[in-house]
């Protein structure tokens, strides 16, 4: 599953989706050596295995060609209105 739009360009940024990830791990440390407990371990690992497929993996690595912001027109002599 791939994500919106919105999303990618939140997770833009590489520290966002280190960050994110880098969580997801250690509160999967947390839960398989200290909790012990299965099912949050098991929720938390499946979350752990989705952000590094998708911020990693398959993470858009270029933006859309219509989101690109066009270059400006060249400065030309005849085009200036100074006051």
């Amino acid at each position: 599953m791939a994500l919106k739009q919105q999303d990618a360009n939140w997770f833009r940024p590489l520290w966002r989706r280190v960050a994110v990830t880098a969580f997801l791990a250690v509160w999967l440390a947390w839960e398989l050596l200290w909790n012990q407990d299965q099912f949050w371990a098991l929720l938390v690992g499946a979350a752990l295995a989705y952000s590094l497929y998708n911020f990693f993996y398959a993470f858009p690595n270029e933006e859309q060609a219509n989101e690109q912001v066009p270059p400006p027109p060249p400065a030309d002599s005849q085009d200036r209105q100074d006051p």
